[in-house]
């Protein structure tokens, strides 16, 4: 399912042990996951198997029926999102890429779930300012351009119900965020959202080692 663990601190026998003892990725979701991985090292922009799974867990423990993403790549966490989601539910996915998700819009259909899925193709920050200002969401997912995290996230914020949830991927940054000698500008990006998130008294957050760091914010 993944050549190499995306979380820094497992072991690949660590990583395959942990798969085998959560829910496992389907027959449709194994081939997205194929087919992303021949894109070549930029594969690394899908989210892990197991980042999948907590999602679509996350989605129905939350009892979810309107989601959003920011970034969706090949499809892959929108796919376990909306797998989430009653048959109802709608998910709305911000990307800018027409040839990345292309890739996972035939996925979609056949995993059934492309009937709630509204992608938007527009820098996300044009997509949630146009969007009304009115507290409808009960889970976001942001998963993109790591200057624009502080932006997506407010927007967010301000249309998410209280006790929704934002999942924001990435946050340990291949742990230099806790390397002092680590200076360059996309580390000092996510320290700056990371820092932005931890002193914040709208919400309670919580960074889980999930692959490269994930961090869910409730809205208090």
């Amino acid at each position: 399912m993944a050549d190499q663990p995306k979380s820094f601190f497992l072991s690949p026998a660590a990583h395959e042990y942990m798969l085998r003892h959560g829910t496992e990725p389907d027959a449709v979701q194994r081939e997205l996951i194929e087919a992303t991985r021949r894109l070549g090292g930029i594969s690394m922009m899908q989210v892990a198997p197991e980042q999948g799974a907590f999602l679509t867990l996350l989605t129905r423990a939350l009892g979810a029926r309107r989601a959003v993403e920011v970034g969706t790549f090949t499809g892959y966490s929108s796919l376990c999102i909306a797998r989430g989601l009653p048959d109802d539910g709608r998910l709305l996915c911000c990307d800018v890429s027409d040839e990345w998700t292309a890739i996972g819009r035939p996925f979609w259909e056949k995993a059934g779930v492309a009937h709630k899925i509204e992608l938007r193709l527009a820098p996300a920050a044009e997509t949630l300012r146009a969007l009304p200002r009115e507290e409808v969401f009960d889970l976001a997912f942001i998963d993109a351009d790591k200057p624009g995290y502080p932006v997506y996230y407010e927007e967010i914020l301000a249309r998410l119900r209280p006790n929704g949830v934002i999942a924001v991927d990435n946050v340990l940054w291949m742990g230099r965020v806790a390397d002092p000698e680590a200076r360059d500008e996309q580390t000092e990006h996510i320290r700056a959202f990371n820092d932005k998130v931890a002193a914040d008294s709208r919400v309670d957050a919580v960074m889980l080692a999930i692959a490269d760091g994930v961090t869910l914010v409730r809205k208090r």
